[in-house]
Formats: C-alpha cells, sequence, structure tokens
C-alpha cells in the first residue's frame, strides 16, 4: 500500500498535488498558480526576489498604493486643524511661525517664537491652518494637496515625494523669517507650491501639455500678491526650492541619479537651514 503523502507545510493534510519547481507536496491552501502547474509558497517567495521593482520615471519605487503619503499628509492637517476647532487659537501661537513677536500680537507672557529657540515651529507651521476664515484656508490647501500631489507622489515615489514636500516647507519657512520675521504664519502652502514647481518639471520632462499647470500657477502667485493676509513669502520659497530639487530628480543623469537627486535636496535643505539661522540671528542681535 502506498504511503499518504502530506503537505510540506500542513502535515495533517494529504495532498497528490508538487510543487513544479522543488516537487514539495502542496496542500490547495499552499498551491499558488503557476505559468504551468502550482507552485510552493516558498518558490514563489523565491522567484518574486529575482524579479526587478518597477520604477518610477524620477527612479523610485512604484508603491502598491500611490497616495499613501498624500493621505496621510491630508490626515494630519485635518487632525490638528480639529485640535485647533477644540482648544482654540492657542495651536496657532504654540505651532504657528514667527522668529519674534510683539505685544500687539501676543500678550508677552506668549511672546516667544524660533529666536527663542523654538525651531520645531519651522516646520509645524505648515500642518496649522487659520479658522478665522471659515474653514476655506485649510479647504483650498487640502484640495490642491490632493489633485497636484496625488499624481505627483506616483509619478515620483514616496520617499522624493516627500523630500520635496519638507523641503519646500522648509524653504517657505526660511523665507518668512528672512523677509517677515515677526508676523505669525500657518498653512502648507509653501510646501504646496513647492508641489506645483515639481509638476511643472516633470510635465516640461514628460513633454505633456503645460498649459494647465502654467495658468493655475500663473493665478496661485497673483493670488498670493493680490489677497490681503497672503504670505507670498511663504509661497515664493517653497515653489523656488521644490522647482529646483524637482530638476534634479528628472534630470539626474541615470548612472548617478541618486547622488544627483539626493543632494540636490541636501543642499536646498542646508540653504534652507542656513538663511533661517541667518534670519533669527538678525532678530536678536
Amino acid at each position: 500500500m502506498d504511503q499518504a503523502v502530506c503537505c510540506y507545510r500542513h502535515p495533517d493534510r494529504e495532498t497528490g498535488i508538487r510543487c513544479t519547481r522543488c516537487d514539495k507536496p502542496i496542500c490547495p491552501e499552499c498551491m499558488v498558480s503557476a505559468s504551468v502547474g502550482f507552485q510552493c509558497p516558498d518558490c514563489v517567495r523565491q522567484g518574486s526576489g529575482h524579479m526587478p521593482r518597477q520604477r518610477t520615471v524620477a527612479g523610485g519605487v512604484v508603491a502598491q498604493d500611490p497616495f499613501l503619503v498624500t493621505k496621510i499628509l491630508i490626515a494630519l492637517n485635518i487632525v490638528v486643524f480639529v485640535i485647533e476647532l477644540a482648544v482654540g487659537d492657542r495651536v496657532l501661537t504654540d505651532l504657528g511661525l514667527y522668529a519674534a513677536c510683539t505685544p500687539k500680537q501676543f500678550p508677552p507672557q506668549e511672546c516667544v517664537g524660533v529666536a527663542d529657540g523654538e525651531w520645531y515651529r519651522v516646520i509645524t507651521s505648515a500642518f496649522v491652518h487659520d479658522r478665522s476664515a471659515p474653514y476655506t484656508h485649510i479647504l483650498f490647501n487640502m484640495l490642491s494637496l490632493w489633485w497636484i500631489g496625488g499624481p505627483l507622489e506616483r509619478l515620483l515615489g514616496r520617499s522624493r515625494y516627500i523630500a520635496i514636500y519638507l523641503v519646500s516647507a522648509l524653504a517657505g519657512s526660511a523665507a518668512v523669517l528672512l523677509i517677515t520675521p515677526d508676523s505669525l504664519t500657518v498653512g502648507a502652502s509653501g510646501a504646496i507650491f513647492g508641489l506645483f514647481g515639481a509638476t511643472g518639471v516633470f510635465m516640461r520632462r514628460l513633454r505633456y501639455d503645460m498649459r494647465p499647470i502654467l495658468i493655475l500657477l500663473v493665478l496661485n502667485v497673483v493670488f498670493s500678491f493680490t489677497w490681503p493676509n497672503v504670505s507670498w513669502q511663504a509661497h515664493m520659497g517653497g515653489l523656488v526650492a521644490g522647482t529646483a530639487v524637482a530638476i534634479a530628480m528628472a534630470y539626474a543623469p541615470r548612472e548617478r541619479r541618486n547622488a544627483v537627486q539626493w543632494g540636490t535636496a541636501a543642499g536646498v535643505l542646508v540653504l534652507a537651514v542656513v538663511l533661517s539661522v541667518i534670519a533669527v540671528a538678525q532678530v536678536t542681535s
């Protein structure tokens, strides 16, 4: 009498099927359809390890959810806004950006800023939005982030997308500290303008029709300089930084792509930090 053959992963299950690659017995739960017959999970894992990973046009890894980072960024902004609605303007004074404030803005005991060592404000301010105009500030920014950021994340890959977003946000903060160090500034607009610039660069790189993004960018630039209480400083700082990093990511030679891309991002980041330090030094001197 023939001895019963059991699955190599489930010894209590008899089977008549074997892996076409290694000939191990496999039960229906372990069978993975192949071009010819079935394979075991071990052979499938080994085979997938030799398959080249798909890359984006910028060299990033193609993700299963190409909009994950954009969703997380939007969620973070909304969470902070909900907290602000719950506790009031304290969130703006604790997380908003300014080097030093005047008694006209806040009570003397609350008059602290980046000049007092609160450097976290250069990035936390990008996740805070003004609630005085009923939801329009965060609404426009989050819609822009989804419409512009989502497709750009898919085009770049997650790590490069995060790099452009954060560098643009920090460069926007640096421009604010240099030009208007005593004004309270909040919002994701600096980072979003960086994404606008990056989108334009890659549309040019891929030879897409540039007119839609150029029209949208021109309208936003005009809005930045004509609408009251809008920080054109943060917008322009983010736009310049995002465009500069995107140029390196779009046109870096393949054989030195990572070095050029990440070197440029690091260089723009260092420049933003240096300018911020100079701006704060001028306030404290």
